[in-house]
């Protein structure tokens, strides 16, 4: 598969005819260099800067089998580059010796036409072409567009507005329209730079690098090889895909009244999720869980009974890898040595908005082991059935673990975090019964955690940090790995002039009908968002769209099978169907659920109607049974049907067709 060709100062690596690499004195590939970082954070939003003062190109010295060894001229520096085959993949390992450096840079070489998606979860764009993507785990930012005045408010209030890029799960991974994947395996500060037309550039902040690349004839091929290497997800219960999941708060009679009333208007709540099972504070962010992970027999006085006796449906939690400092298991934490510590030895204590709490060292085997018991008896042991594992991107860069400096670890701890809910569930003999859902996460997590949400949402419409940025986060996840994942029903963020309306609720109830998951959620300000119980009329809503999520749990339960046995995401890109650069578009808001369905939400406000494209073959218009072939279309969408076509050829298509009548 490899094939390595030497000329006089150059060297061409190929693998199943693709060039992977390309170095000469006049083009080099390979680049060391020497900076001194700096950090500014407030809140999980972090400000990096690198303080570069070298950076010089390598030139090839040997190439002796497998080995290229390079030489940095001015200062002397070796480096030695070792290419292998593994499963099917092309592993290479970098490692430089002298100079002092710490900084390396790898050039691919690139098409002008060539276009490349991945990067993690990114929301704003499903093409990287042309922008440079830092991994760095943090905050997802709201609004996320510095052009637009959300984001400028949220700026201006606690530098919280966050750009194009910013996001709670980087990954330096990426898939190539020519048919290979490119994965760094490292976790330090790096960057994917595509704004070049012959070459995409991948920095990371260390002289010893390691990266994967691998080849296959489709993206199917190219995802077993990829999620191979970091490992896939188990099919979901059968009970997370069907019905919804229920999320309310402020206590067991709230609680139990509005699933009450949900089930009486006909909606099928599979689980409900009360966030403040704990306890909380109020802040001015809005209403605000309390951060020390017992149940609050106050808030929610004989929950204990009510999970025991509600037979039909599973009771989820909240939980973080932070403990607030007011509560017994910060003071537990302290006292047995648990917490993340400062510089100068003391317990790191932040502010997480207007509170403060110690991290849990996760490096340090008796401060993980305690935390995974904290899991497992306080959560599973309680009774709760699933729950979101919130957080896990605020390590700060200063701070001192067991295992290393908050440098090396940051973008590390989300994985670490995804593995002790993992190992919680799996020895409680719950794996395939408990679902646990993150929004932070790292290359690796797709080996632990269940479930992926995207975050934090505004309720709102806008492409970077709204609706349509929610489809755009479960595609390009998709293709960096991880193939479960949903999203906040209506959104979550409501802060300055945001209000969740009725329109907004009704047409991501829609979209989330066609996903894996509907989970619903009252946002971080409740009385100011509209609620799917508001109204006999969105009760009404809600309840189709449950009936219309059940029916389709045959398929779902396929779809999840096929991410579990093969990495093939539940939601995927049109270029899955047909590899054109229109399929490409980050302004489709469309994609394939599992093999046969085509969906496209409504993204607009005030739309009767929707734009998109079809790919290439004979789609059955799921609500009318017209036959579309493939290109531009313009359907009606009315509220309550989404256009979702299906492949005529589906072995699914008498379930499809039976929805028309639901």
């Amino acid at each position: 598969m490899i094939q390595i060709e030497t000329n006089t100062g150059a060297v061409r690596l190929t693998a199943d005819g693709r060039l992977l690499l390309a170095h000469s004195d006049a083009a080099p590939a390979l680049f060391l260099g020497k900076g001194t970082p700096e950090t500014k954070m407030f809140r999980g939003n972090f400000e990096v800067t690198d303080h570069l003062s070298v950076r010089r190109p390598l030139r090839l010295t040997e190439a002796k089998g497998h080995t290229l060894r390079f030489a940095e001229p001015e200062s002397g520096a070796a480096f030695t580059l070792t290419v292998t085959e593994k499963e099917g993949c092309i592993r290479f390992h970098g490692t430089a010796e002298g100079g002092g450096f710490n900084r390396c840079w790898i050039r691919l070489p690139a098409e002008a036409d060539e276009r490349v998606t991945g990067g993690g979860e990114q929301f704003s764009y499903l093409n990287l072409r042309g922008r440079l993507f830092p991994i760095w785990t943090r905050e997802q930012g709201v609004g996320r567009n510095k052009a637009t005045e959300i984001t400028r408010l949220a700026d201006e209030a606690d530098g919280g507005g966050g750009d194009y890029h910013t996001t709670f799960f980087p990954q330096p991974t990426f898939v190539s329209s020519r048919k290979y994947f490119f994965h760094l395996e490292n976790y330090e500060y790096a960057e994917l730079d595509f704004r070049e037309s012959a070459y995409h550039e991948i920095g990371v902040w260390s002289a010893d690098v390691r990266f994967t690349v691998g080849a296959g004839e489709d993206y199917p091929t190219l995802l077993q090889k990829l999620t191979a290497l970091l490992g896939r997800q188990p099919a979901l219960p059968d009970w997370a895909m069907k019905g919804l999941w229920l999320g309310v708060q402020g206590g067991t009679a709230r609680a139990t009244e509005l699933r009450d009333r949900c089930l009486a208007a006909g909606v099928d709540v599979s689980a409900v999720w009360i966030q403040d099972w704990e306890g909380t504070r109020q802040t001015s962010f809005g209403k605000r869980n309390f951060w020390n992970w017992q149940w609050s027999e106050a808030l929610y006085p004989g929950l204990d009974r009510v999970i025991a006796e509600d037979k039909d449906r599973a009771w989820m939690g909240y939980i973080n890898p932070y403990v607030v400092r007011e509560g017994s298991l910060c003071q537990y934490a302290a006292e047995h040595g648990y917490l993340v510590k400062r510089p100068d030895g003391g317990d790191y204590l932040f502010d997480f908005g207007e509170f403060y709490c110690g991290v849990v060292d996760l490096t340090l085997p008796e401060a993980y082991e305690w935390y995974k018991d904290v899991i497992k008896t306080n959560l599973i042991g309680f009774g709760l059935r699933g729950w979101m594992a919130d957080f896990g991107e605020y390590l700060p860069t200063d701070a001192v673990c067991h295992g290393g400096d908050g440098w090396a670890l940051h973008n590390l701890w989300p994985t670490l975090w995804a593995k002790c809910n993992r190992e919680a569930v799996e020895e409680s003999g719950m794996l395939g019964q408990c679902v646990f859902y993150m929004r932070a996460g790292a290359a690796g997590t797709q080996r632990y955690s269940t479930l992926m949400w995207a975050g934090d949402q505004n309720v709102d419409w806008s492409p970077d940090d709204g609706l349509p940025s929610a489809v755009t986060a479960a595609l390009t996840l998709g293709m960096s790995g991880f193939g479960l994942s949903c999203s906040d029903t209506g959104g979550y963020t409501t802060l300055f002039y945001l209000r969740r309306d009725e329109e907004l609720l009704m047409r991501w109830l829609e979209f989330s009908c066609f996903t894996p998951v509907m989970r619903s959620h009252e946002g971080n300000r409740p009385a100011t968002n509209v609620q799917l119980y508001d109204t006999p009329e969105l009760l009404a809503f809600t309840a189709r769209m449950t009936k219309l999520h059940d029916a389709l749990l045959p398929y779902l339960r396929q779809a999840a099978r096929q991410n579990e046995a093969a990495g093939l995401p539940v939601m995927r890109p049109l270029f899955f169907a047909q590899d054109c650069e229109t399929a490409w578009r980050t302004d489709l808001y469309s994609y394939l659920l599992g093999d046969d369905l085509l969906v496209a939400p409504v993204v607009e406000p005030g739309a009767s109607s929707r734009k998109l494209w079809l790919p290439e073959g004979e789609w059955i218009h799921l609500w009318t049974g017209k036959a579309c072939a493939g290109g531009d279309a313009s359907v009606p969408a009315p509220l309550g049907q989404p256009p979702v076509f299906y492949r005529r050829t589906s072995s699914f298509g008498a379930l499809f067709a039976s929805l028309r009548t639901l």
